[in-house]
């Protein structure tokens, strides 16, 4: 990768907000599972319910917060790497961000005070109370973020203003209810709910493996389980969803996932493996299933999924539009102010205006549009067709780990139903083993949404290579290196307080929260009680 202010911005936003993400789904699902286990625990009284909750509680707060340290980070990097973005569409994109910071965070940042330190000053309805808002603030915080991510990737409900040289807000509602955002919202949530489901699996099958907090451990892995199970099953329907959106909205992105370089005829084929060579535009060793992808992707046996090469010659043309309406656009800003721009500029940009963006792609070869030359308009049109081999390779990865979640949730199911949980000590290990997996699949679904967008920072309307700030490439690289750090410092207090809360275990009710965080204590199995 070349050392330029593109490369390192996208490179400093890629890295801030994969790590970011790290945190974020095991918050989202631990929300839901707390409110589930104190809704257990108020119904019946049984102390083991509050001390799960006070447990996983624990976990939770920890998580949150770096969560928190890191996504107020990543939020400023509008302005400072991407600050003509922030001005072209700040109108559209700055709206659900700060209606996640009104309605969200203020909520889930309130709540979770008071759900650590309100155990014994509130009743059991009224902290159960707290501890459904504290998830619902949780769950809303990421609506919002992925309301904005969904326009991004499909811009509906905004126009282009030539006089004022930005994007504009024309249906608000259209940008809440956008059918790309609402997918990615259940599908995303959705994947929170599995990560933290196979975590809470994961730890439980260490206890039970160890012998130790047996009530607990079991009570968490029958409700993780069941919600797992719930919660693969809508990743896998939404994922669908998405695929189906993803044809319709984005088809270079639907083309490049499955290497699919020529149109074939309907229904197509989905690639199951492949090495996809992009120089030469095939793809080696492909195997194939029949009408596969023509379901997920158009559900239906007559409609074609577009090729690579197909599209790419319909983004030259869309282009040479660009140009056009680049042209247009010339002319209507030098009109003088106060005066009317001329009435054949404004028909020729109401007329082009849709591929603007198209145009601004080569801004990477020539400072005016209007001068690009043939060989410079197919390059730019080239620059359509994101990494191919990167994106095929993702999605297979995230699409089987799916797949094995929704097995290894659903074995635990039926395990909890015959409750038969410590029977098979190998099922336990599996558990164990099977905890980074969820964020694996997770980052991979990122690696998807954002890589297979490029050239794009909003799709179709503006080019990443004209959306960065006016920064040096050192200025860059300096804080991108700060980041890293700063983040890997983090990253291993954070894992380290984690893991000592984990082995510490669930602390009795008259503990002060501090002690979940001690050195551990080992017990003779005879005082403890406990199996060794």
């Amino acid at each position: 990768m070349e050392l330029d202010i593109v490369s390192l911005s996208r490179l400093q936003f890629a890295a801030t907000a994969m790590y970011h993400f790290l945190f974020v789904p095991l918050t989202l699902g631990l929300s839901i599972l707390l409110a589930i286990m104190e809704t257990v625990y108020v119904m019946t009284g049984r102390k083991i319910w509050r001390q799960m909750t006070k447990f996983w509680g624990t976990i939770f707060g920890i998580n949150f917060v770096t969560g928190v340290a890191t996504g107020v980070v990543m939020e400023f990097q509008f302005g400072m790497n991407w600050s003509y973005y922030s001005h072209y569409v700040g109108d559209i994109f700055g709206a659900p961000l700060a209606l996640e910071g009104l309605m969200a965070f203020f909520l889930e940042a309130t709540f979770i005070g008071l759900f650590f330190f309100g155990w014994d000053r509130l009743s059991k309805i009224g902290h159960l109370i707290v501890t459904c808002l504290m998830a619902i603030g949780s769950n809303i915080s990421a609506l919002w973020i992925l309301v904005a991510n969904g326009w991004m990737q499909n811009p509906v409900g905004a126009h282009f203003n030539p006089q004022t040289m930005r994007m504009e807000v024309t249906d608000f509602f259209a940008v809440v209810f956008n059918p790309v955002a609402q997918a990615k919202v259940v599908h995303t949530v959705s994947a929170g709910y599995v990560t933290a489901s196979v975590f809470v699996l994961g730890v439980s099958a260490w206890y039970m493996l160890k012998g130790r907090h047996l009530e607990l451990a079991k009570r968490s892995m029958t409700v993780a389980a069941s919600f797992g199970l719930a919660g693969a099953l809508s990743v896998v329907v939404l994922g669908d969803e998405s695929g189906y959106l993803t044809s319709d909205h984005q088809k270079m992105k639907m083309a490049a996932i499955e290497a699919m370089w020529d149109t074939e005829p309907a229904p197509a084929s989905f690639t199951l493996f492949g090495i996809p060579d992009q120089e030469n535009r095939i793809t080696r060793y492909a195997i194939h299933i029949p009408y596969v992808m023509g379901l997920i992707g158009t559900r239906s046996l007559t409609t074609e999924i577009a090729g690579i090469n197909e599209l790419t010659l319909q983004a030259r043309d869309y282009i040479r539009n660009g140009i056009k309406a680049y042209d247009a656009l010339q002319a209507i800003k030098a009109t003088p102010r106060g005066e009317e721009p001329p009435a054949e500029a404004m028909q020729a940009f109401e007329q082009y205006g849709q591929h603007l963006g198209y145009g601004l792609l080569l801004k990477k070869y020539v400072d005016d549009p209007r001068q690009a030359t043939p060989e410079q308009i197919e390059a730019a049109a080239n620059d359509t067709v994101p990494g191919v081999l990167p994106l095929f390779t993702a999605f297979r990865l995230m699409v089987a780990l799916s797949m094995y979640f929704l097995l290894l949730t659903g074995t635990f199911f039926f395990l909890s139903a015959r409750r038969k949980l410590d029977k098979y000590r190998w099922l336990l290990r599996l558990a164990v083993i099977s905890v980074p997996l969820p964020w694996l699949a997770a980052e991979m679904g990122w690696l998807v949404a954002e890589f297979g967008r490029q050239p794009w920072s909003i799709e179709g309307v503006l080019p990443t290579v004209v959306a960065v700030s006016n920064l040096s490439p050192v200025m860059v690289l300096i804080s991108l290196s700060g980041f890293i750090l700063i983040y890997s410092v983090l990253f291993v207090i954070e894992m380290g307080v984690m893991l000592r809360a984990i082995r510490n275990g669930p602390q009795p009710d008259h503990a002060p929260v501090s002690a979940q965080f001690a050195k551990p204590v080992t017990l003779n199995p005879a005082v403890t009680g406990e199996a060794k």
